[in-house]
């Protein structure tokens, strides 16, 4: 949320008062320590609490979705969805003394589900850090059974002890944001920070000079995405995999479907392989390597017209018109210059997303970026950017979490009119998805 919220603010607003975030960064690291040695039985149990009215909160976002549903199947699972996360928190929240055991079972169960994702999808893309992610699955798995067995250390200091290390994690990610706006130039872009640069996908990060002059925007920017299911005769659906990852039709040949932008008249983004991947399924596994020996030669589409000549029309679209152009511009005249296309991590939805935050770097710039900072922060939209990121950097940009993605920095950005109660309804359902789709894929 921090990145995300420091990248829509931009540098500028933070470059003058970096030492503001790293006093903020030393009082949560200061608070969890306290928290994780000195923490009382009375802290665990408010936790309990506050992780109860969680629960109650999910499960009213599932009753919301029952108006979303037609059928009777999808109704009745999502009512007893609701029904178990409230009686959950109403159980945390009137009897507090199992609250240790309870919060125990759900950082077992994150703990858990996230290791065994982290370490799979490290095995199977295959990316150059797999080594490292694979470590980190490890030691989430080592936490998992801390919770489940409660040794070496008692349920009543293990839960203050992962509660303090996540906001020391938090601390420390601030102070680094400190030190890094401290020396950072006034042409460099926010995604030029080594805090950004993982997989190497802010490389081509804008560098303005004169930044302060200003284009008028005179057409809007809009993405266009084909989701693997709207883009192929689809035999049988998956409802998640067909959304997110990729669909396989009549056959046999999987289709990841495909993800563009344009800025009219003279600016179109769409980068694809120079010779038609058409996978099958006995091989697709192997293309979704990250590695070298999976880079292939791509191309640069001239226009959405002549996609669609080619292909057909995009499912969906979302315009901005709120967003920087030149910086636009300057990040797309980097890209360009490697043509180099690879399924996993150089694909059309990976450029489509870093233009996307080069677009938007400091389109909520105030006179109050501090209070800026704390709104984002308390915007549940923020929270579902932040969660699609993580999912990205985990396994890679795909045209379904792009539309995602990109829908909901329209509603950030754009300044929709949308209640605070929608946000977080939106958030608790994203939440509830994701969970239920690392769920499907460990099965």
């Amino acid at each position: 949320m921090f990145k995300l919220s420091f990248l829509l603010i931009g540098a500028e607003a933070f470059r003058a008062r970096w030492y503001v975030l790293g006093v903020l960064g030393a009082a949560l690291i200061a608070g969890a320590i306290f928290l994780a040695f000195h923490a009382s039985s009375g802290i665990v149990v408010v936790a309990g609490r506050v992780v109860g009215f969680v629960f109650i909160f999910m499960g009213l976002g599932n009753a919301l979705r029952l108006l979303d549903h037609t059928h009777l199947v999808a109704r009745a699972l999502t009512f007893a969805r609701a029904i178990a996360l409230i009686a959950i928190g109403a159980v945390v929240i009137h009897w507090p003394g199992h609250s240790e055991r309870i919060l125990a079972a759900l950082f077992c169960v994150v703990f858990l589900v996230d290791g065994i994702g982290r370490i799979g999808i490290g095995l199977l893309v295959h990316l150059p850090d797999w080594r490292s992610r694979a470590l980190y699955g490890s030691v989430e798995l080592a936490f998992a059974v801390l919770f489940f067995t409660g040794w070496p250390l008692p349920l009543e200091r293990s839960i203050p002890l992962c509660v303090g290390l996540i906001f020391a994690l938090r601390g420390w990610m601030l102070i680094r944001f400190s030190l890094m706006f401290r020396t950072l130039e006034n042409e460099a872009a926010i995604l030029s920070l080594p805090i950004f640069a993982t997989r190497g996908w802010y490389a081509n990060a804008p560098v303005l000079v004169d930044d302060q002059e200003t284009e008028l925007v005179e057409n809007p920017l809009t993405v266009h995405v084909w989701t693997p299911a709207g883009s192929a005769a689809v035999a049988q659906h998956l409802p998640v995999i067909d959304r997110y990852v990729a669909a396989i039709d009549a056959k046999g040949v999987i289709s990841t479907g495909h993800a563009s932008m344009e800025m009219l008249p003279s600016l179109y983004i769409s980068h694809y392989p120079a010779v038609e991947l058409d996978r099958s399924t006995a091989d697709f596994v192997t293309a979704l390597r990250g590695t070298p020996e999976n880079d292939v030669e791509g191309r640069f589409q001239p226009s959405y017209a002549y996609e669609v000549g080619e292909w057909c029309a995009a499912d969906a679209h979302v315009e901005f018109r709120n967003f920087n152009p030149r910086r636009l511009r300057a990040f797309w005249a980097g890209y360009r210059q490697d043509n180099t296309y690879n399924l996993t991590n150089r694909n059309c939805s990976v450029v489509v997303a870093q233009a996307l935050d080069a677009a938007l770097e400091g389109s909520l710039a105030t006179r109050s970026p501090w209070l800026q900072l704390v709104i984002l922060l308390a915007n549940p939209d923020v929270w579902i950017g932040a969660t699609l990121r993580s999912r990205a950097y985990l396994s890679t940009w795909t045209p379904g979490l792009v539309l995602d993605y990109a829908r909901t920095m329209a509603r950030i950005v754009e300044k929709q009119d949308v209640s605070w109660s929608a946000s977080l309804s939106r958030f608790l359902r994203r939440l509830w998805q994701d969970r239920a789709g690392s769920t499907g894929a460990a099965a």
